[in-house]
Formats: structure tokens, sequence, C-alpha cells
């Protein structure tokens, strides 16, 4: 009789162990390839977004991309980030270096890591390699100029437009720069991610791939000093590094400047988990010579995300990186 339940209980076992493992194969399988292309270091947004990319088992992330000014600076950012959370196994590219009148607000914390950019493959050889790899599965997420992916189009634009889609933050359609949700909205404004490079967002405009676009009139989300004291509160890896960054940007910038952060850069991060929490709508999208985006008439360019849930959006962000759960799973061979 013990034999028997014995064997019954490893057979169970086994079968639990089987089923468990065919879960764990089609959660990977259903995984979105994606690669970010981000300006992290500057303003505190791209910290917040990266944060939820790795705490978002629904990723699977191929590699991350640095974008504008000292982009060997951020390479060494990421790859320190990266360390600390346990995902040296994430891919880090070093972006087209350029001129950038923004401070580099987290450069302290970058510089003190003993990683450098000197290995670092180059963004756009990496993004066309990957590309190729997978073509029509990967989503870029563009949190910063689009200097990288101009350049991707102009080396290789067949093969760009085998991306799966392109969901950017960048430009103002019908609303501008907001101080706060009391004041009443500006009209729209020439945004920082657009005019930054303005033939660069030319050029990912008339590409011809998949965009999604989540402007200034979806993306002034802030993050009030009740949410943020939970999350520094937290005391693990991912929010530890999230407390540093943000308070070498806070400090960069006090007294001149609100210490509420808002998560411009959060907001395609979550559309791409939940396109819910950010409903869009076809439009042809016109980048004047000014760097203003203008809704014009034609054939629609775009997927453009006008007003996002913002409270919903909120709650994935805090019960993500408030998780006991690990971050995203390693990044596989390929």
């Amino acid at each position: 009789m013990g034999s028997r339940l014995a064997i019954g209980v490893l057979l169970v076992a086994s079968m639990m162990s089987s089923a468990s493992d065919v879960q764990a194969q089609a959660a990977a399988m259903s995984r979105q390839r994606v690669i970010v292309d981000t300006d992290i270091g500057d303003d505190i947004d791209d910290a917040f977004a990266l944060a939820l990319v790795l705490a978002s088992p629904e990723f699977e992330v191929l590699g991350i991309s640095t974008a504008w000014g000292d982009t060997a600076l951020r390479v060494r950012l990421v790859q320190r980030w990266l360390a600390e959370v346990g995902h040296r196994d994430i891919p880090v590219a070093e972006g087209i270096a350029t001129t950038s009148q923004t401070p580099f607000t987290q450069s302290r914390w970058a510089r003190r890591t003993a990683s450098g950019a000197a290995g670092a493959p180059r963004s756009v050889d990496f993004m066309l390699d990957n590309i190729r790899r997978h073509p029509g599965e990967i989503t870029l997420l563009a949190l910063g100029p689009l200097t990288n992916l101009a350049a991707a189009i102009q080396r290789d634009p067949a093969t760009f437009r085998q991306l799966k889609r392109v969901v950017l933050m960048g430009g103002s359609v019908r609303r501008g720069y907001s101080k706060s949700a009391f004041h009443a909205p500006r009209p729209p404004d020439k945004e920082y991610n657009i005019v930054s490079d303005i033939a660069a967002a030319r050029a990912v405009f008339g590409s011809g791939v998949p965009l999604v676009m989540m402007p200034l009139d979806s993306t002034q989300i802030r993050l009030e000093e009740a949410a943020r004291n939970a999350l520094f509160a937290r005391g693990a890896p991912l929010t530890d590094a999230l407390t540093l960054l943000y308070h070498q940007w806070l400090d960069a910038y006090q007294p001149w400047s609100s210490a509420t952060p808002t998560l411009f850069d959060v907001v395609p991060v979550a559309y791409a988990i939940d396109a819910s929490l950010c409903p869009t709508t076809p439009l042809h999208i016109e980048v004047e010579a000014d760097g203003m985006t203008k809704e014009t008439a034609g054939a629609p360019n775009a997927q453009v995300c006008l007003a996002a849930d913002e409270p919903r959006l909120l709650g994935l962000l805090m019960r993500r990186l408030m998780s006991d759960s690990p971050t995203t799973p390693a990044t596989p061979a390929r």
C-alpha cells in the first residue's frame, strides 16, 4: 500500500512538473521581443520606464540601446543597473553620440562602475541584426530622440520596416506641456524628443513601419509623494537603484523644479503591456520643419494615444515595482 502511494505521489508530482514546464514554455513563447532605445540619465522618467520593463514578464528584452548626448556614459549607467538587478545577460548597445544641452543628472551614479562602453555593440548594427534575426517580431520602444532609428533607416530601410512596430514617446498633438492637472492645458508644443532631432523624427514617421505615438497629450502623468515613498522604501535591488537615480535627478534640479517626476516614458511601456491603458486613434502626423507634430489630412501613419487611463496605468506601475516576484526572466541565448 505504501509503495503504491509513493508511486502515485511521484506520478502526480511528475505530471504537475510537466504541466508547470509546459506553462513556463508557453509563457516564454508568448513574451514580446523588445529593444529599448533610451536617453536614460537626464530626466528621471527613463529610469522608471526601464524599471517597468525589467519588472514585466511580458517582455523578452533583446537589448537596451542608449540614445542622444553622451551615449557611452549612458551605457555605463545601464550596465550598472542591470548588474545590480541580476541582468548582466541583457546586451547594452551604444548609440550615436551627439551634442546635448540637457544636464546628465545621473552621471555620478553612472561613473561609479567598473563597467565600460568599450565592448558595447553599436546601436544601429545591434538593431538591424536583431530585426533580421526576428523579422516581424520586435517592438522597438523609443524613449528618446530618434537619432539611432533614423540612422538604421538610412542604413537599411527594408530591414527596418520588418519591425513589428515602434512604440514611441514623442510629439504634441492637441495639448502641450502642463505644470499640473489643475492648470488649463496649453496648446501643442515642440516636444523634446522630436525637436532634438527633427530630421530623425521625419525619417521615422515616413518610414512605413507601424508606429504607435504617445505624445504630451497622454504622457504627463505624475508620481506623487505617497507613491514615491512606498517605492523608495521597498528595499529591493530594482527600487534601490531607482531611488538613487531619482535623488541624483532631484539634486540636479532643486530648488528650481518640482520633486514630483512626470512619467512620460512609462506610458509607451505600459501600453506595450496592456494597450487598453492608452487607446489609440489613427492619425496622419506631419513633423514640421520647426519640430511641431501636427495631425493633417492623409492616410494615417501612426496610432496616437490622446488620453491615458491614468489611475489604471499608475496602478500597473506600482504593482509591478512593489511585487515580490523577481524581475523578468533572463534573455534566452540566441
